[in-house]
């Protein structure tokens, strides 16, 4: 099927010098890369190369996706990982919702490939009840309604289908159940970005996030002004630049630099 214009994968490399730092941008379930592209343009500005892939059965209309499973979406963030490890001394992997989802595992499979990663609102879990019975309803209710466009910022829109395909839906529950289960073998730097105002994934995901990765570097920041998609909303410049700043740290310790405060001010902490 032809690709939603705006819903293209991206990539940029720096011109010339060294390359130093990549970054893999992994959007969401029902979104596309426009959700990560403004993110990956400040990264690219700052010299960083950049990956925004387009998940499979993505960006195109909502049946595509109810044919593809979490190992497609996965394959296809890995395989923008292993793009950027062939010519990039740190490899970074950011991931929005389900994108944090899939960054998750990458971080408890790959670790030793990764030099660390940041998530934004992301998902391991849910407290909707209709998720209780979606199991078994999968094949005869192909859709229930989407979860896109959870934006405060007015005039902000996410490119995402507007209804959310249920056998695909289930697909994540499975990868949220291995994900939760290992969130102890997360041992790289975690910057974790979570907005107490998200209607779509609950606080509570961020929690078991923090309480259970294995890594003693982690920074905790909260976006105050945002909904569930930050990347595109009012605290997105606070993504961008903190963002920045942490894979620089993170590359200079790997590299054998001084060792630099992470925002918080200490190798772990919360920023309001």
């Amino acid at each position: 099927m032809p690709v939603l214009p705006g819903a293209e994968p991206f990539a940029s490399d720096p011109g010339d010098g060294a390359r130093e730092i990549g970054v893999v941008l992994s959007h969401g379930l029902t979104g596309t890369p426009q959700s990560m592209r403004a993110w990956g343009e400040h990264l690219a500005a700052e010299g960083i190369g950049v990956r925004g892939p387009r998940l499979p059965g993505h960006g195109t209309r909502w049946q595509d996706l109810n044919r593809t499973r979490w190992p497609d979406w996965y394959a296809e963030v890995e395989h923008a990982v292993d793009d950027l490890r062939r010519e990039y001394r740190s490899v970074f992997v950011f991931g929005q919702s389900m994108g944090g989802t899939l960054t998750l595992r990458l971080a408890q499979e790959r670790g030793a490939d990764l030099a660390g990663i940041a998530l934004v609102n992301p998902s391991v879990t849910t407290l909707r009840k209709d998720a209780l019975v979606a199991p078994y309803i999968q094949w005869v209710v192909p859709w229930v309604p989407g979860v896109a466009n959870d934006i405060k910022k007015p005039g902000a829109t996410e490119l995402a289908y507007d209804r959310l395909p249920t056998r695909a839906a289930v697909s994540l529950t499975a990868l949220w159940r291995l994900v939760r289960s290992d969130l102890g073998r997360v041992r790289c730097p975690v910057l974790l970005f979570r907005s107490p105002t998200d209607h779509v994934v609950e606080p509570v995901n961020s929690t078991l996030v923090l309480e259970g990765v294995g890594s003693d570097d982690v920074t905790d920041v909260v976006l105050h002004e945002s909904h569930h998609v930050a990347t595109l909303d009012n605290d997105a410049p606070r993504i961008f630049t903190d963002s920045v700043a942490f894979v620089r740290r993170v590359h200079a310790a790997r590299s054998g630099g001084d060792r630099v405060t992470n925002p918080a001010g200490s190798t772990s902490g919360t920023t309001a």
